[in-house]
């Protein structure tokens, strides 16, 4: 990564930026900062305090919660050492406006400080989505859904294509694409994907199915924790269900086999519902 980064300073000029080079080089050499402000000693002299107060967040956030063990942990952090990395804004009429940096905000407000130590950053709408994006896409605790909605809504907003997207992320198209699926899936499923009843691996498995569907695997893989090899076979057989003992021809059924599988309740009721559609 600072290989890539030292790289960068040498190319300011490059009219196109990829996303998929890092955070660093959206918020590092070669932006301008709008104002600079002594705030002590020599090395942070590139660094302006802003009031909390006239902060807002970034509008491109995709993260909505936060957890609260770890913000506590960061807020402790900062009443023992202060903020170690500081926030990077842009200006937004009289106040000014998150870039990078949230839950550090919500951890000094907690925390009691009345100012952070801040980037001035010039950048348009765009350039801060793909910031928050690339911010938050690494972090293992940022839901599946959020990651989605994200990509949904910087599709929409620069009207991009899933392609480009991916290109900027430096992801295949279809990983776009099966983030972007899990939209699709019924409230109730999403609700369970979100509090992590359900994995990424369970949702993708539901989705080539009816709503119906889904709903009723999704609480069956809850209530007998079914892995994720479980539910894709449950969905086969659903998809593609076996005749009805009594549909079988006569001379192909041998009398006293034991070797017969035996058809399980979920199965037949699966079925009764095939014939009744």
């Amino acid at each position: 990564m600072n290989e890539e980064f030292h790289n960068q300073e040498n190319e300011q000029d490059e009219p196109k930026r990829r996303l998929g080079r890092g955070i660093n080089v959206l918020l590092g050499a070669g932006s301008k900062i709008d104002q600079v402000e002594n705030t002590g000693s020599d090395g942070d002299k590139d660094l302006l305090m802003i009031d909390v107060n006239l902060i807002d967040r970034n509008p491109f956030q995709p993260r909505q919660e936060f957890g609260k063990e770890a913000l506590d942990e960061l807020v402790s952090s900062i009443k023992k050492h202060g903020i170690i990395q500081p926030l990077a804004v842009r200006r937004e009429g009289d106040h000014y406006q998150l870039i990078a940096g949230e839950r550090r905000l919500l951890a000094s407000k907690q925390a009691g400080l009345e100012s952070v130590p801040c980037q001035v950053r010039e950048m348009d709408d765009k350039q801060t989505c793909e910031v928050a994006i690339e911010e938050n896409m690494k972090r293992k605790d940022l839901n599946v859904l959020e990651k989605a909605e994200a990509f949904h809504k910087y599709i929409q907003e620069f009207n991009s294509s899933v392609e480009e997207l991916a290109n900027q992320l430096s992801l295949n198209r279809s990983t776009v694409t099966n983030y972007l699926r899990l939209l699709e899936l019924p409230e109730p499923v999403k609700q369970a994907l979100l509090t992590d009843k359900i994995t990424n691996g369970h949702a993708r498995a539901l989705l080539s199915l009816s709503e119906a569907f889904q709903i009723s695997v999704c609480d069956r893989i809850q209530k007998e924790s079914l892995s994720v090899r479980k539910a894709e076979e449950i969905v086969r057989q659903i998809l593609n269900p076996k005749p009805e003992p009594e549909t079988i021809p006569f001379s192909s059924k041998k009398s006293g086999d034991k070797n017969e599988p035996e058809v399980s309740n979920h199965v037949l009721s699966v079925q009764q519902q095939l014939q009744d559609l």
